[in-house]
Formats: C-alpha cells, structure tokens, sequence
C-alpha cells in the first residue's frame, strides 16, 4: 500500500514539474476582438486558429518561396500562388502539396516564353489568369494540366494616359471573360477589358483630396502655371477580386491617411480603402456599421519603433462563406472580417514569429472552412482553420440569409453566450423577432446593439399599431393642443396689449409675456424694449435659465433616433453652453459699439439679447416631444424645427443689436462680425490670463515647498 502511495505522489510531482514547461506557443500568439460603438476593442472567442505553417518543404519542392505575391484557391480547394521572385506560378493539390508550376512555355507564336515577376494570379471559368507584372501582359493557361492558352498584350486605346505604364498586378475575371485588371502605375481606375483583351473602359476611379487652399490657389494660376502645376490624380488600386453575381470588390493604400481615417471614422464611401463596384464603376458596398473598414484606434505617433503607427494599409480582399468578405493590414497583420452589411464580425492576427502570427502580410484566400494568409517575408503561408464559434457565427448567418429565422435566433442566442459584447448577435435576434411580429421585444435588442435604422423600422410597425387602438384620441388630443396654443397666444397678446396703453409699473409676469410680441414684430418689440423699458434684467435672466432648462430637457428627453446612447451632458455642461457664449457676445459688442457710436448700454445688451432667445424654448421643446414619435426618415422634420429655433433667435439677436444700437442695416452686419472677432479675441485673452496665473500659482508653489523643505 504505501508503494502504490509513493508511486502515485511521485506521478504528480512529474506532472507538476511538466505543467510549468508548456511551449509557449501553446498560448495564443494573437487575440481576437471587435469595436464597441465608442471605438474601443472588445474582446471576442476566437472565429479561426491557427493550425499549421506551410513552406516549400513541405510542399515539396526544393526552392523557397522569393517574395510571393499574391494567393489563390479554386473550388476544388487547389492553391496558387504567384512566386513573383521566382517567375513562376506554384500550383498545390488541396492538401498543399506540390502538383506542377508554370515558369516556361510555348506561346502562341510558337516561341519560348517566360513569366517575369508575376504578382497576380486568378483562377476561374477553368483557367489560370497571371498578372505577368513585368512582361505588361495577361497570360492564361489550362487550369487542370497548366498548358499555355493564350496572351493578352497590353490594352490599347486613346483614353489611357500618355505617361501611363501599364503594370499589370492583380486581376479578376466574371462568368463571362470580362477582364478587370489593376494596373500599379494607372490611376484612371480598373482597367475593363472585354474577353478577346480589347480595352472596354475605366471604372471606379477613386475621388481626388484636394485641400481648400489647393482649390483656392489654382482659381489664381494662370493657364501656363496649371500646366507647370503638380497634377490631382485619382490614388491606383492594389488589389481586386469578384464575386459570383459580377460585383468587384477593390483595395486601395494609397488614400491620403487624414483622409482615409476620417472615412474609417465617419463610416463613408469617400476615401475608403474598401469599394464594392458594380459594372458601372459605382461604389454599392452597404455600410451599416458603426466604423468603416480597417483599425479604428490608431496611434498617431509612438516612441515604440515596433508599434504600428497610422491607418491601415489594406493589400488585399478576399470573398468568404455567406457573403462575408474579409480584408487584410499588411502593417498590423490583422484580418478584418465583415458581413454584406458591413458590420465587423472579428479581427485577430498579429505580427511575429510565433504560429499564427505573420510577419509580412501580404494576401489572404479563402479554402473551405480554412483561411490562407500569405507571408512575403518567409516565402509561406499559414492556414487557419474555423472554430465551433466561427462555425455558429457562419449557421446563424446562413440561417439569417435563408430566412429561417426561429434557427437564426437560436444560433445567435448561443453566440451571446460566449460573447454578450456582440453586436450582430443583437441585431439578428432583433431581426429574428421582427420578422415574427415581436415589435417590441425586437426593438430592445436593437437598442442593445444602437441599431437606429432596425430599430426605426420595428417601431415604425409599434407605432401603426398602437395608433390603430387609439385611432379616435389622436384628433382630442391634436385639438387640445391647437386650442391651448391658441388660447396662450391670445392671452399674452391681450396683456401685452393693456400693458402698452395703461402706463402702470410692469410685472415680473407681463415682462416674461412681453416675448410673445417681440418674437413676432421685432423691431416695434425691441425699440419698446428699450425706450418703454417692456423688459428688466430679471425678464433676461428668466430667459437664460428657461433656454438652460430647454437645453438640458432636449438632451436628456430626447428619442431613440436622436440619442442612441442614452447620454446627455451635465447641467453644468449646459450652464456654460449658454451663459458663456451669451457673456462673450454682451461684453464684445459692447466694447466694439461702445467705439462705433452705438447707442445702447451694456445692460440694453444683455437684455436684447437674452429676450432674443425665447424662440429656443418655444420650438426645442416641442421638437424633443416630437423626437420621441418619429421614424428615422422622419427625424428630418425634428432637424427642421431645431434649426429654425436657431436660425429665428439668430435673426432676433441681429435685429435686437440693429435696433438697440439704431445702426443701419450695413452698419449692424459689420459690427455683428466685428462682435464675433471680439469674442474670439475675449477667448485668447482669458486663455493667456489663466496660463499666465497657473504658472504663477506654480512657482509660487514650488518656491514655498523649496523653502518648507529647507527650514
């Protein structure tokens, strides 16, 4: 018994000893995440690992890969890949291991031909289509045996410029034999070559950046000097693909970074290094998510020379299960993937040495379940393979494309249990439940994942059905409304109307009322504002904190479609919102009239001014109401009815300086520019002020706690 004890106890203390000396790869060289709506990485389960590294051992051959280009499967799961270092195309059975290559040939002429530096490769209608970079030419051969077929030159036509090359790299091929061929020195757009190579047009040039200073400096050249003048040409493609209904995606890196960021934020087609086109050339990719395509939390500068620095640097895309499409950063080395919508399903990857991790990213293919991510710098390519997660991801999406709906939402319900920070899961069980009559219930799900235009279109369907219950309350209360409008308009125009003509002292109510007539006849309102002193100081403050109020409800009360977040800023955020740039106005007009001979005071200002605001109250707090009701293709009418507020109290306040300071219509313009000059000035001047003091309160500092330390 005690030999079975001791033999046990030293079993484990073997295995206690081999617990601590697990290979590091053993741990996961990358981690896998999305983006919530506030642009921050979210962790998620891993769609795809990795699971082997393949290099020309052991595909068997005896030379290695020399800057391989570009990666290419076909359904029967063979790889192809353009060995551009070595002038050849490596063709590989679906277990990746070597069946022939294509370098030399016969070509038509019956001449001995060669490859040179082929950096693209596309197979389709069974044949092998090269991008022999180059030679400045399109060879094809016979998919299954590799046998030379035919060449196409290089296009020619009148449209093509006359300093361009013609640089073949990449290329994709429709049903039909229609070529569509990225060219690396042309940047007129795809080059569309019909089946037998003649040119066919350009299609899908991407839009110029040209700054405002550019525009306005080239109004003043003269013809001589714009043709002297540094050229605005459309940025080249880099890569290009095509899916089964014709449409192309394409690839750009050479966006102006500002730019391109500034698409990834916005979510834009403009500037995106990602374009879905149709036969037209125009731009159909469907951008639903909150960001666009590529790294969303960039670092603009870094002391860590290893860390990436910059937007993306997209190389390549490729079409997965499902219409699902993912696109590559060779300066991160991550994988995007995104569904037809847009929306950002996962990233992982990662640069290094560890398996699954790549060092030169540079093409990527999809092989069944697998992924093939193409490494330059090693001459080999990795190979991922699908997780059970990723497997449920791509059922609850093909369940969601077939409209099988009950299984969609049970597949999506099991992705939230491995990961509630999903975003997509929310919305296809909000769309599961929408397609079965759950408006509400749908509705929470989509608020979960802030989808604003799911959300509109589910409470669109609430909404009919409520109003067809209450059907006959809707006009009582629409009635109720327009009499106590009216009503409250009558009575304040009544008062108003006594107060002129009864010389008595006004009261603090008849001076609040008193807005009422100078919204609607500004300039009798505000020139007996004035003279017939219908305001007071407390009639303004009254104003200021009634706009605060309004500010605060419109933020706070606002509906779905306006404030997805649910967040509204502080009420001392709102304080200062309007009583600082109320302050800068008063004080800088008065200071600026007080020069140009105007005639009203520092205190007719400040009221003017503060009375010009009653329109914000009257209009933003039936707007906010109103927010609560509509649909998202009804949202412009709220927008309507905010800027008119806006818009009114502008045109109130510049009629209220006009009349206070009795200025001309000229006059008043230029002093109201003058004003916002001034308050800009006010700003710089403050700024300065408390830079100054907290250096001083600094110093002070530091030479009190030089002196404690001391004595």
């Amino acid at each position: 018994m005690k030999n079975k004890i001791g033999k046990i106890a030293a079993l484990m203390l073997c295995l206690m000893m081999f617990i601590g000396v697990v290979p590091a790869a053993a741990a996961s060289s990358y981690g896998t995440y999305t983006y919530s709506q506030d642009g921050f990485g979210v962790a998620s389960p891993d769609a795809y690992t990795p699971e082997q590294t393949v290099d020309y051992k052991y595909m068997g051959i005896s030379t290695a890969l020399k800057n391989p280009a570009d990666l290419e499967t076909d359904e029967l799961g063979n790889v192809y890949i353009a060995d551009s270092g070595n002038n050849r195309i490596l063709v590989l059975d679906r277990y990746y291991k070597y069946k022939f290559a294509i370098r030399a040939f016969t070509n038509s002429n019956g001449i001995p031909d060669t490859l040179t530096n082929p950096m693209g490769v596309y197979v389709g209608n069974g044949y092998i289509y090269v991008a022999d970079t180059d030679n400045k030419r399109i060879v094809v051969f016979d998919r299954d045996d590799g046998s030379y077929v035919r060449t196409f030159e290089e296009p020619k036509a009148d449209v093509f410029d006359a300093n361009s090359v013609y640089r073949p790299i990449a290329l994709a091929v429709d049903s039909a034999g229609s070529m569509y061929v990225v060219s690396s020195s042309t940047y007129q757009g795809i080059i569309a070559l019909n089946p037998d190579g003649s040119f066919q047009c350009f299609i899908g040039a991407q839009k110029v950046t040209i700054s405002a200073w550019e525009k306005l400096w080239k109004s003043f050249q003269t013809d001589e000097q714009k043709e002297k003048a540094e050229q605005f040409v459309s940025t080249e493609f880099n890569n290009i693909t095509i899916d089964h209904r014709g449409f192309i995606y394409v690839t750009t890196s050479s966006i102006n970074a500002n730019s391109q960021q500034s698409a990834t934020m916005s979510n834009t087609a403009d500037f995106s290094p990602v374009k879905k086109l149709n036969v037209s050339g125009d731009d159909i990719m469907k951008r639903t998510g909150f960001f666009g395509f590529g790294e969303v939390n960039i670092l603009r500068k870094s002391t860590n020379s290893t860390a990436p620095v910059g937007t993306s640097v997209i190389v390549d895309i490729a079409l997965g299960p499902q219409n699902t499409w993912s696109i590559i950063d060779s300066k991160r080395s991550k994988i995007f993937t995104y569904d037809e919508y847009g929306d950002l399903l996962f990233i992982f990857g990662d640069k290094g040495t560890q398996l699954g991790n790549i060092r030169s990213l540079n093409a990527i293919t999809y092989q069944g379940d697998k992924i093939l991510l193409l490494d330059m710098a090693s001459g080999a390519f990795t190979v991922f393979d699908r997780t059970e997660y990723g497997d449920i991801l791509l059922a609850a999406i093909e369940n969601q494309n077939n409209r099988k709906y009950d299984k969609a939402k049970e597949d999506w319900e099991t992705i939230l249990q491995r990961n509630n920070n999903f975003d997509a899961a929310y919305i296809g069980i909000g769309k599961a439940l929408y397609r079965t009559g759950k408006w509400t219930e749908s509705m929470e799900y989509f608020e979960a994942a802030y989808e604003t235009d799911s959300w509109s279109d589910a409470y669109k369907m609430y909404r009919k059905e409520l109003i067809s219950k209450i059907i006959y309350i809707i006009p009582i209360v629409v009635i109720v409304i327009v009499f106590a409008y009216k009503k409250f308009f009558g009575y304040a125009a009544k008062v108003n109307k006594a107060v002129a003509i009864s010389g008595k002292k006004r009261t603090f109510w008849q001076e609040i009322l008193y807005a009422n007539h100078l919204i609607f006849h500004p300039f009798d309102g505000f020139w007996d504002l004035k003279h017939e002193k219908r305001g007071s100081v407390r009639g303004a403050i009254f104003y200021i904190v009634f706009t605060i109020i309004t500010f605060t409800y419109q933020s706070a009360g606002s509906g779905y479609i306006f404030n997805p977040s649910g967040r509204s800023p502080s009420i001392l955020t709102q304080i200062i919102s309007v009583t600082v740039p109320l302050a800068l106005w008063v004080v800088g007009n008065w200071c600026l009239t007080t020069l140009m001979e105007g005639e009203g005071s520092l205190k007719d200002i400040f009221i003017a001014t503060s009375y010009a605001l009653a329109p914000m109250p009257l209009l933003l707090i039936p707007a906010t109401v109103f927010s609560n009701f509509v649909t998202a293709n009804e949202a412009a009418l709220v927008t309507l009815l905010e800027s008119l507020a806006f818009i009114w109290a502008g045109l109130l306040i510049f009629t209220g300086t006009m009349v206070t300071h009795d200025y001309s219509l000229v006059k008043n313009f230029v002093t109201c520019l003058g004003t916002i000059v001034a308050m800009v000035f006010i700003m710089f001047l403050a700024l300065l002020f408390t830079t100054l003091l907290t250096n001083v309160i600094g110093f002070i500092t530091a030479i009190v706690t030089e002196i404690s330390f001391r004595v």
